[in-house]
């Protein structure tokens, strides 16, 4: 059974478990522990503010006001859910499992993909690379998001190497069957688009394909509740459920789950049946024609690109090299809550030196992390900060900051 192939081959892979386990430092000891190392970057997952604010993160429809559509964490839960399931059938690791899902679109930006190539225009602006949210979710659990250690003291994350490779190589957009692990646990620096290798563990295969199979049947289910697709689509659903059934979470979920779990095996790798392949990309092609790429989203596309960047260069006209944290301080009575959560956020980030007495030190000494962006020494450094900044916002968030901006 290829369950029993699995087995071996997980036990096989242990020889490299000290290199996947592999953190950049310990976060906290304690003598009592009882959880493995992959439960704990879990529990570090699931206990982020990166985690909570994705409660409030659009995945595909923007709106914030209707508690039945589809957020990021929604999305998030159901990647969790498929991919424990196969994992736990095939035999894997589903606690390594469990936390790549729940830490692989921690890097997504406010309004979803359209936020995030705004973002990237900008980044590639004022940066001279691209953004894109599986690298900004390894930089994110790396180097910006903090967790309060034994002695309340703020510190990184510190995931293993297995955890943090499955978030920047899960990118679910490329069309690809039979997924293997690539054979050496490579630098994740490497990483200089989405997809340019494929993850180091099954797990992370496992994920990698689950992601897919969770968004298809959800978004569709949203776009018909919101009246998103015109009558011959509804006509072009109606004949795919001839064959298939409904065309929704649960049976594109149960359907390609089963047919995973059925044909995968380590040489054929985690993969689908040839006519489970066809119509898992049927679906997306249908998404794309008659959701992803709907002219409905124009006006909704322009509103981000203006909040977003109107939050940049709001943030970025306040650069004053080692004075800026001050400066942006000092426009807190114009702008209360953009600009002490910005200097809340670059108090824990910068170097001590640059920090104004008062609270912002008081957080600023709490901090045992890397000072990644050092003494704010350049606008790219800074252009950098900001983005990270805005990248981590809520949708929820990002309008609120915004409509500060229009306030006199």
């Amino acid at each position: 059974m290829a369950r029993d192939l699995f087995k071996k081959v997980a036990a096989d892979a242990r020889e490299d478990a000290n290199k996947l386990l592999a953190r950049p430092e310990e976060l906290y000891s304690r003598g009592d522990e009882i959880r493995s190392p992959f439960a704990r970057d879990y529990t570090r997952i699931l206990h982020s503010m990166a985690f909570r604010r994705l409660k409030h993160k659009t995945q595909v429809f923007f709106n914030v006001d209707n508690d039945h559509v589809c957020t990021r964490l929604e999305h998030v839960a159901h990647v969790g859910s498929v991919s424990n399931t196969i994992a736990k059938y095939l035999g894997l690791n589903d606690e390594l499992t469990q936390a790549i899902a729940f830490g692989h679109d921690l890097g997504h930006a406010p309004f979803g993909h359209y936020g995030e190539s705004v973002i990237s225009s900008i980044s590639g602006k004022f940066i001279g690379r691209s953004f894109w949210h599986e690298r900004n979710g390894l930089r994110l659990v790396d180097s910006v998001e903090l967790l309060e250690d034994n002695f309340r003291n703020l510190r990184n994350l510190n995931l293993t190497y297995a955890v943090r490779d499955g978030i920047i190589s899960h990118c679910g957009e490329v069309d690809e069957n039979g997924l293997r692990p690539r054979g050496e646990l490579i630098d994740l620096s490497l990483f200089d688009k989405p997809g340019a290798y494929a993850p180091a563990t099954w797990e992370g295969c496992v994920v990698k394909i689950a992601d897919k199979i969770a968004y298809l049947g959800r978004d569709i289910e949203d776009a018909l509740a919101l009246d998103f697709i015109d009558e011959e689509g509804k006509k072009e659903l109606a004949e795919m459920a001839k064959s298939d059934g409904a065309v929704n979470t649960t049976v594109i979920m149960h359907g390609l789950i089963l047919d995973i779990c059925r044909n995968s095996s380590p040489s054929e790798g985690i993969v689908l049946s040839d006519e489970a392949f066809r119509k898992l990309r049927a679906v997306k092609d249908f998404n794309y024609r008659r959701i992803y790429k709907s002219l409905r989203f124009a006006h909704y596309q322009r509103y981000a690109e203006m909040v977003i960047n109107s939050l940049f260069d709001a943030l970025f006209d306040m650069y004053r090299e080692g004075d800026t944290i001050a400066y942006v301080q000092s426009r807190a009575e114009e702008y209360p809550e953009l600009c002490s959560s910005f200097c809340n956020h670059l108090a824990k980030l910068c170097d001590r030196s640059v920090v104004p007495r008062g609270s912002l030190a008081e957080l600023s000494a709490r901090c045992k992390n890397a000072k990644i962006y050092a003494k704010l020494t350049t606008p790219v450094i800074y252009a950098q900060a900001v983005i990270d900044f805005i990248s981590g916002m809520t949708d929820k968030f990002a309008v609120r900051v915004y409509n500060e901006l229009l306030s006199y």
